[in-house]
């Protein structure tokens, strides 16, 4: 029987900062080949695993699942001495990076912490409620000078490195939940698809550099062509000093994207399908850019009808990100069964004439 809990802990312990995923897309690629038919990669880096339908139609029909591989990381900006000064390449917050265990992907890799200025020599009344910018931040690796200069150069890059941990009985904590939870939701939805029917071709898109740019998801769209798409990334969990306006509940089932990044029809199927599953969707209002790959997906050539669907994390861009194995199992569940629900004219419930035309009769 196939482990979720286990493959989402192979996922988030590896190290793949965007534009260095290849590490994360080969445990994709060996998770992923049981479960679909073939795969394809972008020139870019995006790991596309294509399972064809099982009832193929004579016009075929296309989904894509699009989640990122990517995770934040920070780069050497500088050597002085034995210690390695740092700049971050996306989300990093400095604020937390103190004392936090670090791999400096060197000409080998080498294990470190993030150091700093032991409290009681702090200057100033005000200094020791201050966090150090990323030009105070130093790492220490424990090598003599002469060899961190030997194995470290300008430019490499820094990931934290902590392990999976699991908080009773159906929670976790770890690095790079954001994204590879729904990489994992994902895998769950392919093994699904493997009991059901489904006359569309199901396009499952591990899509690289989402946090610088959401790249990954624009060249991977153009290339796959789809009729629809569904983006999942997580989205804010209510949690002190989170506006409940703006987060939704940890355990309580996935969030849908509820904006003008998210097609209104594919919305109601999806919603439609999660009801006859007794699954329950939290609706996220996002009225402008959504930040996800859906961003991107959405107006890709002539525009592609995309939905979100996240999965609730605490202390997001962290290395104790913390989610509930209950919500990724039902988002898989939910995509499954709504790829297994859709016909030959769903396409025709999207279009935009025909909603102008109900709109009138109404």
């Amino acid at each position: 029987m196939f482990d979720l809990k286990a493959h989402l802990k192979t996922l988030v312990e590896a190290h793949g900062p965007s534009g260095h995923e290849g590490p994360v897309r080969d445990l994709v690629r060996a998770a992923w080949t049981d479960v679909v038919d073939e795969f394809e990669q972008d020139r870019l880096g995006s790991l596309i695993g294509i399972k064809r339908a099982t009832q193929p139609l004579p016009g075929p029909r296309t989904i894509m699942l699009a989640a990122h591989i990517d995770e934040i990381a920070m780069m050497v900006r500088d050597v002085v001495g034995s210690f390695i000064f740092v700049q971050k390449v996306s989300g990093v917050d400095n604020r937390i990076m103190l004392a936090q265990p670090v791999l400096v992907h060197g000409r080998r890799p080498l294990s470190g912490i993030v150091a700093s200025v032991p409290p009681h020599l702090l200057k100033g009344s005000n200094n020791n409620n201050r966090y150090p910018e990323f030009d105070a931040l130093v790492i220490d690796v424990g090598l003599p000078a002469d060899e961190v200069a030997h194995l470290v150069r300008i430019g490499d890059l820094i990931t934290v490195d902590v392990p999976l941990i699991e908080l009773g009985a159906n929670r976790v904590a770890a690095k790079a939940l954001d994204d590879r939870i729904c990489v994992a939701a994902v895998t769950a939805c392919l093994h699904h698809l493997k009991r059901l029917q489904h006359v569309w071709d199901v396009y499952a898109v591990a899509t690289v550099q989402e946090e610088s740019g959401l790249l990954g998801a624009r060249t991977a769209a153009y290339k796959v062509k789809p009729d629809i798409a569904i983006a999942l990334d997580v989205g804010f969990a209510k949690q002190p000093g989170v506006n409940d306006d703006k987060a939704i509940d940890i355990g309580g089932g996935p969030g849908i994207g509820i904006g003008p990044n998210f097609h209104p029809k594919l919305n109601e199927k999806i919603k439609d399908t999660a009801r006859s599953l007794e699954i329950k969707l939290q609706d996220d209002l996002i009225p402008g850019a959504s930040g996800t790959d859906a961003w991107a997906i959405q107006v890709s050539r002539e525009g592609i009808p995309s939905a979100l669907l996240e999965i609730a994390i605490r202390n997001m861009h962290s290395p104790v990100e913390t989610a509930d194995m209950r919500d990724l199992e039902r988002t898989g569940r939910l995509l499954a069964e709504f790829i297994a629900a859709l016909d030959a004219d769903f396409l025709s419930a999207l279009s935009w004439d025909e909603l102008k035309t109900q709109e009138a009769v109404s």
